[in-house]
């Protein structure tokens, strides 16, 4: 049998983005067939399509898109426990493949789906809540009664990291450009920062205990919001590493998200539980991810944008 698959043959702009038709895989041991019912956008992934990625994560061509899976279990391979089919499951995938119709996916790497929502929308949960889980409770240490700025609370992870931030107990202060201010208060953001009126720090009433930064900085802006941090607080990246002065006192992190199913499915009764609320802007067949990457890459895309086979 034959499915479709978004893949790249070549690294370069949206454009090398080809819809082939391939047969449809088999699980092997350990592995189950995902029937996909969505995939999502990651910025990243337009990153690794573009070439940028080569050096810290290599990947052989043909390559197919997509690192989250959400779906039913439509095949169980030999000697896996634990699923059947019917079962509504999502994973962070790490060879990708779920922009396609099927993809076989270790089981090690997938979890009970949240029962609360769509599960085209639970295609959100596993790339940008890990990241925000690990940013926030790992690196970021977060906790009651501290102060936390979010730069680039607008995009797919900064909804994850206010709302689980927040869940701690912590003050939140959001940096939003105006279209994405209402669903960053939604999500619970004490203080909302538009970052195209002005400095962000200059807007700031205090300093922070903790800086979590979502997004490309220049060196400018870096060096500016590092000293919105007061001396024994702490600033975790996952975009542009944010270094503050040497005798600042603050301590400074990159971070790089990792898989983990134990977190992925804490994340999945915090939303069951009504406590992580999914922010899902806009829904886009499998046909349109080449103009996904495009409105990705030009800074159009707010929440999270699931992708449907």
């Amino acid at each position: 049998m034959k499915m479709k698959t978004a893949r790249i043959h070549a690294f370069g702009d949206a454009s090398v983005i080809r819809y082939d038709d391939v047969p449809q895989p088999r699980p092997g041991a350990g592995e189950v067939l995902v029937r996909v019912a969505a995939t999502s956008f990651n910025p990243t992934e337009a990153a690794l399509r573009a070439g940028l990625l080569q050096v810290f994560l290599p990947v052989d061509l043909p390559y197919t898109l997509g690192w989250d899976v959400a779906g039913t279990v439509a095949e169980i391979g030999p000697g896996t426990e634990g699923f059947a089919v019917g079962d509504r499951v999502i994973g962070r995938l790490e060879g990708a493949g779920a922009a396609a119709e099927y993809v076989r996916a270790p089981g090690e790497l997938l979890v009970p789906a949240p029962a609360s929502v769509p599960l085209t929308h639970a295609a959100a949960v596993p790339v940008a809540g890990l990241t925000a889980w690990q940013a926030v409770f790992e690196h970021g240490k977060v906790t009651a009664g501290q102060r936390v700025l979010v730069n680039g609370a607008g995009g797919g992870v900064g909804g994850f990291v206010i709302q689980l931030a927040r869940h701690t107990g912590a003050e939140v202060i959001a940096t939003a450009s105006a279209r994405s201010a209402q669903a960053v208060r939604r999500h619970g953001a004490n203080h909302v920062i538009d970052y195209t009126a002005g400095p962000v720090a200059a807007a700031l009433d205090g300093p922070v205990d903790t800086l979590l930064n979502l997004v490309p900085l220049s060196p400018h802006d870096a060096a500016a919001l590092a000293f919105a941090v007061r001396p024994g607080g702490q600033i975790v990246s996952i975009a542009t590493p944010v270094e503050p002065p040497a005798d600042a006192g603050v301590r400074a992190m990159h971070m790089v998200a990792r898989n983990d199913v134990v977190q992925l499915a804490a994340l999945v009764e915090l939303v069951d539980a009504g406590e992580v609320a999914l922010d899902i802007s806009a829904s886009h067949p499998l046909a349109d991810l080449a103009d996904v990457h495009r409105l990705g890459e030009a800074g159009r895309i707010r929440g999270k944008v699931v992708i449907i086979p």
